[in-house]
């Protein structure tokens, strides 16, 4: 039987690698790095291995403009893909994102998408980023505190301290918690309740119209959502 790949085996994009090096070093993610390679060889676990990090290939460090932060991936089969929120073609929409192309609509007007896949988004400086990065099939939060929350907490750490200009997207009390260590003097902060449909408000938040303003005020180019 091969083994899964391990976790740093797994592609990362050149600029992530040289910004989260001390975290690779450290000893909790040397225990996360055992821990999950040792269940994706005993259980059915979500996203497949070479899609753990696919936030950060798609969208590569300098380029990131917007990040929208998920709690962790979707636990059915084929729907994971490494993306917050985002899911495979020929997937049918999960509520909480049929909510988010809900918002899309009312802020800038067209049709709601037929895919979820939101990889368009993440190659135009959207990092969709999960606190959690794994999960095991049909079991939700099954990987959290585990150490994947310390590792993002470095991410988004990384992104305040180093970049000017980011607009975080924080949908509920989780998110927002998660988001204390973001300068609010250099990025732009949008809280808002989560698209869930069990959640209430989040339809009317105009994020993605605020952020496209934000953008266009620093003379960036923006968002198509």
């Amino acid at each position: 039987m091969n083994e899964s790949p391990k976790p740093l085996d797994v592609k990362m994009e050149a600029s992530w690698k040289a910004v989260l090096q001390a975290e690779f070093e450290k000893d909790y993610f040397h225990q996360l790095t055992e821990f999950v390679r040792k269940e994706y060889q005993t259980e059915t676990i979500y996203p497949p291995a070479k899609l753990i990090f696919h936030a950060f290939e798609k969208t590569p460090f300098e380029q990131v403009r917007v990040v929208i932060l998920g709690q962790d991936p979707y636990h059915g089969a084929g729907q994971a893909q490494g993306l917050s929120f985002s899911v495979n073609e020929g997937v049918s929409i999960p509520p909480s994102l049929r909510n988010i192309f809900k918002e899309v609509q009312a802020n800038f007007g067209g049709t709601i998408p037929k895919s979820g896949n939101l990889e368009r988004w993440a190659e135009q400086g959207v990092l969709l980023l999960n606190a959690v990065l794994t999960v095991r099939a049909a079991k939700p939060a099954s990987h959290q505190k585990k150490g994947w929350e310390v590792f993002t907490d470095a991410v988004i750490k990384a992104l305040s301290e180093q970049k000017e200009g980011v607009v975080f997207m924080l949908w509920g009390k989780y998110a927002q918690d998660k988001g204390r260590v973001i300068d609010t003097k250099k990025h732009l902060v949008l809280n808002a309740p989560h698209p869930s449909p069990m959640a209430q408000g989040f339809l009317g938040c105009e994020h993605f119209k605020m952020a496209n303003a934000y953008l266009a005020q620093r003379n960036e180019k923006e968002i198509v959502w």
